[in-house]
């Protein structure tokens, strides 16, 4: 099987042409294939496929061979990749998800796409929507876990993220980040996002649902952002500049609430072929 491998600000993918219709998603050779040591290694494996009722279709299996909704820097690396290889053949247009339809628009330089503007479409707000255990908005609410009590935001971006910016120590972030995935209150676990604020840009640290720690996570620099501008902490309607451990995005607030804009880099990093069949 021919295979790319991208990665958006260090959130490294396989990606999987099956736009013709011709690929079939398959978890457990996902789940293989991302195994840093015996597979190709990544975060998880981007299919493309046949758009319905959009121009492609996007689905994301996480390296533990679970489905996610949605995946920011994933969807930036598809948008990139169906322009350079002609599965599209205009700058702007539209990506199919669980989590929705989204729209996409290239950045080329010398005719090449490098980068993608997502629009994210409407952040969600409430509880049993994100999905939590939890009546109605849960932003900016006492939080309490094993010792640890913290303030803490709840945003889905078509994925749930728990989000705080209580300021914690290294070893504290290390330890709660994989208990807050799996935490009684989020029934299909939960990416989390552990945020400083710093001359008005975002700084954040991201264990991600299905992947564990992550140079960068798309939609939990949206949420973020989101939970980030309900807080008053940085203003609605104005580019935010957002770091992860692997490089910066630009993230803009509706102050409606009415979508999240995305802006960051996609790159190629190699192609190469797996047999279909591979299985560790």
């Amino acid at each position: 099987m021919h295979f790319w491998k991208y990665h958006g600000i260090g959130n490294d993918f396989i990606l999987l042409d099956g736009s013709k219709g011709d690929l079939k998603v398959d978890m457990e050779w996902c789940r293989c294939a991302c195994d840093r040591h015996f597979g190709i290694g990544g975060d998880g494996v981007l299919y493309i496929l046949p758009g319905e009722g959009t121009d492609i279709t996007m689905r994301i299996i996480n390296a533990d061979g679970t489905e996610a909704e949605m995946c920011g820097n994933g969807i930036r690396c598809v948008a990139v990749h169906a322009y350079n290889f002609k599965i599209v053949d205009k700058e702007e247009f539209s990506i199919h998800t669980m989590a929705g339809d989204l729209k996409a628009k290239v950045t080329l330089e010398n005719g090449k796409a490098v980068a993608a503007t997502i629009d994210m479409g409407a952040p969600i707000l409430d509880g049993r929507s994100i999905p939590i255990d939890w009546d109605g908005h849960f932003i900016n609410e006492d939080f309490a876990v094993l010792r640890y009590f913290f303030k803490a935001n709840a945003v889905s971006m078509g994925n749930p993220h728990f989000i705080t910016f209580q300021e914690m120590d290294d070893p504290t972030i290390d330890r709660l980040g994989p208990i807050l995935e799996c935490h009684r209150l989020f029934p299909r676990k939960t990416n989390v996002e552990f945020c400083k604020i710093i001359d008005g840009k975002i700084y954040i640290r991201v264990y991600e649902r299905g992947a564990g720690w992550t140079l960068a996570c798309g939609t939990g620099a949206c949420a973020s952002t989101v939970a980030a501008a309900l807080n008053g902490l940085v203003p609605f309607d104005t580019p935010i500049d957002v770091h992860l451990p692997g490089g910066w995005l630009k993230i803009t607030v509706d102050k409606d609430l009415g979508f999240v804009m995305m802006e960051g880099p996609a790159d190629l990093v190699f192609e190469g072929d797996l047999p279909q069949e591979y299985s560790e």
